[in-house]
């Protein structure tokens, strides 16, 4: 986290802009050279880049973000209001995702190498590869300039922030591009780890007695892919944040990946740096949850397997 911050705060004021043009707009054209002077004196921008560092530092260890130079309120605040867009549309592409995912995989596990699979496979593939953001401006010339069906912007139709069809309306184009874009990835992951459990010696077994190959997936072998799949799901979460940040700015979607662009873009430093450690504090959690999962998962398997030895 201190190099993330160090780095990120560093490279963002050697940038090439002036943050009093975020604060002061067109009237920083109109300020002298002392006006400009006392502004930066203000806003604290006169000091060495080492000394910001360590005032930074040192208010953020007491929980004070700054100010957002562009929304002239507290950093934090601007955040805490974009925060549950963001949330609601990584919860819903997270979810969607790997249930899509896992009934791909049993489809192309029960139809294995025959058209089913192979058409999965093949179309999966190629929109794996798709970047994101081209399939999103694809969907938004289709289906909100040409046809006007679906809303290209916004988390909401204005003023109906608690309308939660509004809300689902606005959340279907780039809930689709995520979609697209990340199931197959994982869709193949879980496909092949359940193509090789229908090679264990109980499958043979379950055959044996006449089950049908469906019932030995469902019931059996996706049960114990299961450890693979929690695993799978823990550390795919920065995976996941990443592409929600390319959409929301594809979309003009009012969450933290529009907002890191926008304060990037009108060098409001104190908020990108609160949204650049909210994110590095996410990413490591989940680097160290899913490490923990994998450990406590494989615990589990290492002592069943010493049962049944």
């Amino acid at each position: 986290m201190f190099v993330l911050s160090l780095t990120v705060f560093t490279v963002a004021r050697l940038a090439p802009g002036d943050p009093l043009q975020a604060f002061y707009g067109e009237r920083i054209d109109r300020m002298s050279t002392e006006e400009q002077s006392a502004a930066r004196l203000r806003l604290g921008l006169d000091k060495p880049l080492y000394i910001q560092y360590i005032q930074w530092v040192t208010h953020g260890l007491h929980g004070d973000f700054g100010i957002s130079y562009k929304y002239r309120e507290p950093a934090m605040h601007v955040m805490a209001d974009m925060a549950g867009n963001t949330l609601l549309l990584g919860i819903a592409s997270y979810l969607t995702v790997f249930v899509i995912a896992i009934i791909l995989a049993l489809i192309c596990a029960l139809y294995e190498d025959r058209w089913p699979d192979r058409l999965l496979s093949t179309v999966g593939t190629i929109a794996n590869y798709i970047p994101s953001f081209w399939l999103g401006l694809l969907f938004l010339l289709l289906f909100n300039v040409n046809l006007g069906w679906l809303p290209g912007s916004g988390a909401y139709a204005p003023g109906e922030s608690e309308n939660l069809l509004s809300r689902a309306k606005h959340l279907i184009l780039p809930l689709s591009v995520m979609v697209i874009t990340h199931v197959w990835y994982y869709a193949y992951i879980i496909r092949n780890k359940l193509l090789d459990e229908t090679r264990a010696d109980y499958v043979l077994l379950a055959k044996a007695k006449g089950l049908s190959r469906r019932t030995i997936l469902i019931r059996h072998c996706l049960r114990n892919v299961l450890p693979t799949i929690i695993s799978v799901m823990a550390v795919s979460a920065n995976h996941i944040v990443g592409g929600t940040y390319v959409v929301e700015a594809v979309f003009s979607y009012p969450g933290l990946g529009m907002l890191a662009i926008e304060s990037a873009k009108y060098h409001d430093y104190n908020l990108l740096m609160l949204i650049v450690m909210l994110t590095g504090c996410f990413v490591i959690a989940s680097g160290l949850a899913a490490q923990a999962i994998n450990e406590q998962l494989d615990s589990r398997l290492q002592h069943d397997e010493g049962q049944v030895i």
